[in-house]
């Protein structure tokens, strides 16, 4: 196991708030897939899926042994909330960003990136799959 994954995480919901899902793609680092993982959340509001996207990225990073994560997200929002440019204001996303910071914690570094979506299209598939298969 590589101890450098690159992550890319999205979160989306149909409507706002509306049935949300969160899509994980990893990567070693010569960008070859090595793991993928989708959730469905519910009825959920985008940025509360793009939290989930990120925890469940951290949490299966952590059950692979990785040392060092860079992680890309078409969030801005998030991306700068977690590099303290940002002040977290809403009440939920306060307490999701502090799952985050904790579960930071088991690693010696972690990059957050803002992508442009185009870039994150593997994980926003996997978005869409889980919505779908939970409403067919």
């Amino acid at each position: 196991m590589s101890k450098l994954l690159i992550i890319n995480t999205d979160g989306g919901a149909r409507g706002n708030p509306g049935p949300a899902g969160a899509g994980v793609v990893f990567r070693d680092e010569k960008n070859n897939i090595i793991a993928e993982y989708k959730k469905y959340l519910g009825a959920q509001t985008n940025n509360y899926a793009e939290y989930q996207a990120l925890i469940l990225a951290l949490q299966e990073a952590g059950k692979l042994g990785a040392e060092t994560l860079k992680i890309n997200m078409d969030s801005e929002l998030i991306v700068r909330q977690m590099q303290g440019k940002y002040k977290i204001k809403e009440p939920t996303l306060k307490l999701l960003a502090a799952d985050v910071f904790k579960l930071m914690h088991q690693f010696k570094n972690v990059e957050f990136n803002h992508v442009f979506r185009e870039s994150n299209k593997e994980a926003d598939k996997l978005v869409n799959a889980a919505i779908d298969a939970a409403l067919a």
